[in-house]
């Protein structure tokens, strides 16, 4: 037979079960930190080449959002690169995208239109610059491309940018001391492979497929970038203060480099807005950006540089208030 709880006990589980739903509670509170529902609405994100780093970390980035602001509808804009980018943010006609910080400086010291708009949401990985050509090539210096066939990148691209300043550094004139072709990373390595170019620029992330694909079916070897044209690079100023001397691991493409590292330059990637764009999901998109690294990074492998530490860091732009925000809920 049933017989009721004495006073003290009914008077403890009541405070058990409160202080269960009182958990319950902090715990969803924890879980959906904006404490609203999630940003909806429609999105564009400029990205790359189709066969690019942006390009692919855009597409991933797309799924990540897909999950985490699912009333949010984000449409991808392919693009030749960071120049193309920043402008297209910048007019508004996308809302984020990825731009190298030379290009994003360039457009800013040019005074294009809406520069004084952008606004940078996280600092992401370096874009490193390739110089590539058949491995039985001549060249062994950046200077050797003179007289050559170079593709440089398509107009408004980012590589034709950071290749054009690293051959002026080497004492070549762009447009007389070689046979510029403007070329993107689509078509780079057919146009190599089928002798119709001696060399091409890159710059992307590490490794970059189409380079890795080329490599694995035919013999190249990558063009070493020594500190002394990144002294010069320095001595152009303006964007060009933005380079930075790197090294390519010895595993970035193993068919190419045979063991052996490469230094090179290097230029930070940003993810780009503009200061009118919606705090809270400018907040939402920095903290899919950070928690989705880990995701992103089994398939573009640059994307694993990506740190909360350094993020913040969207030199030459200011964080925009929603990045800010983010930035400031998750420090410790």
């Amino acid at each position: 037979m049933f017989q009721a709880l004495p006073r003290i006990g009914r008077r403890r589980a009541l405070q058990g079960s409160a202080a269960a739903f009182v958990a319950f509670g902090l715990l969803l509170w924890w879980l959906l930190p904006l404490g609203e529902s999630s940003p909806s609405g429609k999105v564009s994100i400029s990205t790359g080449s189709p066969t690019g780093v942006y390009q692919l970390y855009g597409k991933l980035l797309q799924n990540a959002l897909a999950k985490d602001m699912p009333r949010l509808d984000v449409t991808l804009h392919h693009s030749v690169g960071s120049q193309e980018n920043v402008e297209r943010v910048a007019t508004g006609e996308d809302d984020f995208t990825i731009a190298a910080a030379d290009a994003v400086e360039k457009y800013k010291l040019a005074g294009g239109p809406g520069a004084d708009l952008l606004r940078g949401c996280a600092r992401l990985y370096d874009d490193y610059v390739h110089v590539v050509v058949p491995l039985t090539s001549s060249v062994d210096t950046v200077e050797d491309l003179k007289g050559k066939r170079v593709a440089v990148g398509q107009r408004s691209s980012g590589v034709r940018l950071i290749a054009e300043h690293v051959l002026e550094a080497a004492g070549l004139d762009p447009k007389k001391d070689i046979q510029p072709v403007s070329a993107g990373i689509g078509t780079m390595p057919e146009l190599l492979e089928g002798r119709k170019i001696d060399a091409f620029f890159w710059s992307g992330g590490l490794p970059t497929t189409s380079v890795t694909d080329l490599s694995n079916r035919f013999d190249i070897k990558l063009v070493p970038i020594g500190s002394d044209l990144v002294e010069k690079l320095h001595e152009q100023r303006g964007e060009s203060s933005y380079y930075r001397s790197a090294v390519m691991p010895a595993d970035a493409y193993p068919s190419a480099q045979v063991g052996s590292p490469v230094p090179t330059v290097a230029v930070a990637n940003l993810l780009v807005t503009r200061a009118g764009t919606d705090a809270k999901l400018t907040e939402g998109v920095t903290r899919t950006v950070i928690n989705s690294r880990d995701r992103i990074g089994e398939e573009v492998h640059a994307a694993q540089r990506v740190d909360l530490r350094t993020a913040i860091y969207t030199d030459p732009l200011e964080l925009h208030q929603g990045a800010r925000r983010y930035y400031r809920s998750v420090k410790p």
